[in-house]
């Protein structure tokens, strides 16, 4: 339901408490005084049979007693009470529910069931549920507070999503301390119904949140949670820590939340392609929090680090120097004003050492001057107590300076008592405060590690030299025939066969059965030659001594064979042998590399990518990626392994032909998606020479999909059912299928090539041109929530973008705008109905109930078209109309 009734929950106008009481240290009456003291200006019922007044507030025995509307009810009863009062929540309208209750799945097959009554009673009437088990939740923004936490926490614009109530109160315990501030603290526990995926779209949508810090266990819905993660990302910080990292730690946080956390790497990998920042520990998790709460984030890397003693001054430096980077490098200019300001033996290098002398003038005029400085990006002000330093007096003179300046600072104020009262002062200044350099360049790193991920994010992919093909009837068939036989491990030349399908390259691979036959197609093929075991029972041919090389002539060949065989014999005497293999034996390649995917339980299908051969295991280089694969997200896996350096070629070694590699790495992803049933694809080695790669061994496991393609993917790959053809009245044949990451120099040619009125009514604003932001928004969508079709004219000489029809879901995915544009040269020949009605069938498609668009009054075109295809015009201002059509309900 995403962020249906959302609303009711964090912006209640009515709370009714179940299980308020007097009784101290209890959590009913907790929940009551919070609720008092945070300053709620909405209604209060609390409700408890045994009691008449709490607090001085009327008490009803139950729900439907009340006799007004309510929005909220918070449960802090024994959750076996739940199921009939989320029933009498349904009979009296409430919207929201959060049941601080115990005793869910964690306990459980018994727990289990009673949350299973819990949704299904909420679920018949749209009633939204945070918990069980979870301390509740604090939005200050509406001053509310329903959690039985021993602390409000200060306003702000920080998000704090955690499935630990211990978390959030410990969080909260510090930042109460540092004064750092949060919009929302929200303890989600169980996720019975409303998870992380739901808690960013609804966050990710509100302006009074600037950043989101998650402390997550186990995801559900990890489809929604990457895309609502993939959209915000793009706008607000994301930083998450993920506990379970390694097996006994991800057992706790099973018997903790009741699920079972997936492997460690695939989280990894899934956060990249996401956009968060992936956090290590709960220190990391505080210590961010605080630099998102009070700072801008980093323009760049460009850190200048101020000290009064060299040797923090070093330990920041080599902090910074952990993570590949260092301080930057001052330029002539910046170096010139501190030679005036400073003393004659200042540093003269960054970090800047301003010396332990130093009074809070010389702190102040150091400052002022890197805050002018084009180079620097960030600032960190270590000071160390001195006998000659006033901690006390430099944060104060340093307040005024930082205040409302659009750069990063943090500060270290190193010791204990002396530098406590500075240290408070700039807490209470809104400047982030560490107590080592370490931490602070930790925290600036992931801040930092944000702003670069989103770069690499928001960076455009090249097109392939040529299109791409696959034979997906020919995938199909193999695939098929090896299931009905009732097999699940493809032998290596059906293996081989499904990557020729899609257009991997492989060797000559043929089968023998017998040492004469063996002969005979090594003849045919040319010596040297390669045999391997070909059996369905040996998947490692090695492990077996299954494979013999360099094959030079009959004799070889045939003593080969029989070696091979007796060696089956002993490795697996119960194996069934379907013969061997003859292969070309290769010339030593220039690299061998491991390419392949294997299914995850949670996140589906992962790419594989690493330096292959015998070193796959030894050297363990590899890195892994989420489908569906472009040519930028190609090559980024490939740039994350250490064997890459290597590729780009190294003294004796040739580079490699990247552009191959990308392409059969694409080409392996779309195989993935396209086939929910592979569940393992090793191909090892590819192996590649000059300019040419093969695949020359192979190994695919396959298993019946109960999740139909696509669906098994968390990311929605493009959806080329959308794809079609048509015809313009003017005879011209049309492309009409979804916009690709790789069509924004198509669409920047198609925005120049619109008339000044026509960018101004798409765009109610006089565009000169579209910014590589917009261009990446427009491009690389996501699937799962939009739509844009282009009309792509390809048999002119260049391909040419015509036009294109947006759709933009909201986070329910129940309404959504629409958008239509064409090229002038184009227009009054049927091509924006085409487009729109494309549209509107997706819409349809979707279970879309609402689809709305703003028309300029002068676009009578628009506002025609929108009549002729039954929408409802209502003007909303005295230049603009909106234009909406409804569609039937099927639920």
């Amino acid at each position: 339901m995403s962020i249906h009734n959302l609303d009711k929950v964090f912006r209640p106008n009515s709370v009714a408490i179940i299980g308020a009481s007097k009784k101290k240290g209890g959590i009913g009456l907790a929940v009551v005084n919070n609720l008092e003291k945070s300053g709620y200006k909405g209604k209060i019922f609390p409700v408890n049979p045994h009691y008449k007044i709490i607090n001085g507030l009327p008490t009803y025995p139950s729900l439907s007693d009340i006799g007004q509307s309510i929005d909220l009810a918070v449960v802090a009863t024994p959750i076996e009470t739940a199921p009939s009062i989320i029933k009498e929540c349904a009979l009296v309208g409430i919207g929201g529910v959060i049941i601080i209750s115990a005793g869910g799945k964690e306990v459980g097959t018994k727990g289990r069931e009673l949350e299973e009554k819990i949704k299904e009673e909420a679920e018949r009437k749209n009633i939204r549920v945070i918990g069980p088990n979870c301390l509740g939740i604090i939005c200050t923004g509406t001053k509310l507070n329903v959690s039985f936490a021993s602390h409000t926490p200060l306003p702000g614009n920080l998000a704090f999503i955690s499935q630990s109530g211990a978390i959030c109160t410990s969080i909260l315990d510090l930042s109460l301390e540092e004064r750092v501030g949060f919009s929302y603290l929200v303890s989600i526990g169980s996720m019975l119904d409303v998870d992380f995926g739901d808690l960013i779209n609804y966050m990710g949508n509100d302006p009074e949140v600037s950043s989101i810090v998650l402390y997550i266990e186990s995801l559900s819905n990890f489809r929604k949670f990457m895309s609502a993660a993939r959209a915000v990302s793009r706008v607000k910080p994301i930083v998450a820590l993920k506990s379970g990292r390694c097996p006994a730690g991800a057992r706790a946080a099973a018997s903790h939340t009741g699920a079972i956390a997936g492997e460690d790497a695939v989280y990894d990998a899934a956060f990249k392609r996401a956009g968060i920042v992936r956090l290590d520990t709960i220190e990391d998790l505080f210590d961010c929090a605080e630099l998102m709460a009070r700072q801008p984030r980093p323009s760049g890397p460009g850190l200048a680090i101020i000290t009064n003693a060299g040797g923090p001054g070093v330990m920041a430096t080599d902090a910074l120097f952990l993570y590949g980077m260092e301080p930057v490098s001052l330029s002539q200019e910046t170096m010139k004003k501190l030679d005036e300001i400073l003393p004659t033996f200042w540093s003269r290098e960054n970090p800047i050492d301003i010396l332990g002398d130093a009074p809070p003038e010389r702190y102040r005029q150091t400052v002022e001057v890197c805050i002018s400085a084009s180079e620097i990006n960030a600032l960190l002000i270590i000071l160390t107590p001195q006998t000659m330093t006033d901690p006390t007096a430099v944060a104060a003179s340093l307040i005024q300076l930082l205040k409302n300046k659009y750069s990063s600072f943090f500060a270290v104020w190193m010791g204990g008592v002396d530098v406590a009262k500075g240290r408070d002062i700039l807490n209470r200044a809104g400047i982030p405060t560490y107590e080592t350099p370490e931490r602070a360049i930790r925290a600036f790193m992931y801040m930092y590690s944000y702003k670069h991920n989103l770069q690499l994010l928001q960076e455009i992919p090249s097109r392939l030299p040529h299109p791409l093909r696959f034979d997906q009837t020919g995938a199909y068939n193999i695939i098929e025939n090896v299931l009905k036989q009732g097999n699940h491990l493809l032998t290596e030349v059906e293996s081989k066969a499904l990557l020729a399908a899609y257009g991997i390259p492989i060797n000559q691979t043929e089968i023998a059965s017998s040492p004469e036959e063996a002969v005979h197609l090594a003849q045919n093929i040319g010596y040297p030659v390669v045999m391997k075991i070909h059996s369905r029972d040996i998947t490692h041919k090695s492990d077996a001594h299954g494979v013999q090389l360099n094959l030079h002539d009959e004799k070889d060949v045939k003593e080969a064979f029989q070696r091979i065989e007796a060696n089956a014999h002993k490795y697996d005497p119960e194996a069934k042998l379907l013969g061997m293999t003859v292969q070309p034996m290769l010339k030593r390649p220039d690299y061998e590399l491991i390419i392949g995917s294997k299914k995850d339980n949670d996140f589906g299908p992962v790419i594989l990518f690493g330096m292959g051969g015998i070193m796959t295991e030894i050297l363990k280089d590899q890195a892994i990626a989420l489908p569906p694969l472009n040519r930028l997200l190609a090559r980024r896996l490939i740039e994350s392994t250490r064997v890459y350096k290597l590729l780009k070629g190294y003294r004796n070694r040739p580079p490699a032909n990247l552009e191959i590699i990308e392409e059969i790495l694409i080409r392996l992803s779309q195989l993935v998606t396209d086939f929910s049933e592979i569940t393992e694809l090793d191909i090892n080695p590819l192996i590649l020479f000059q300019d040419k790669a093969y695949a020359a061994d192979a190994r695919v496991l396959i298993k019946p999909s109960k999740i139909p393609s696509p669906l098994h993917l968390v990311i929605s790959p493009y959806p080329n059912q959308y794809e079609s053809t048509w015809t313009m009245r003017d005879g011209t044949d049309i492309f009409i299928r979804p916009i690709k990451p790789e069509d924004a120099q198509l669409l920047v040619d198609l925005f120049h090539s619109l008339s000044r009125e026509s960018i101004y009514f798409r765009f109610f604003s006089p565009l000169r041109s579209l910014s590589h932001e917009m261009l990446v928004r427009f491009t690389q969508i996501d699937y799962y929530r939009d739509v844009a079709l282009v009309a792509i004219d390809e048999a002119s000489e260049r391909e040419r973008m015509l036009g294109v029809s947006r759709l933009m879901s909201d986070p329910d995915g129940k309404e959504a705008e629409f958008a239509v544009v064409v090229g002038d040269s184009w227009q009054g020949k049927g091509l924006g109905a085409k487009l729109l009605e494309h549209i509107i069938s997706i819409a349809k498609e979707r279970g879309i109930r609402h689809l709305w668009g703003l028309v300029l009054a002068a676009n009578t075109t628009m506002l025609s078209l929108a009549r002729q295809l039954g929408f409802t015009i209502k003007k909303v201002s005295s230049n603009e109309y909106r234009v909406s059509l409804e569609f039937l309900c099927m639920e």
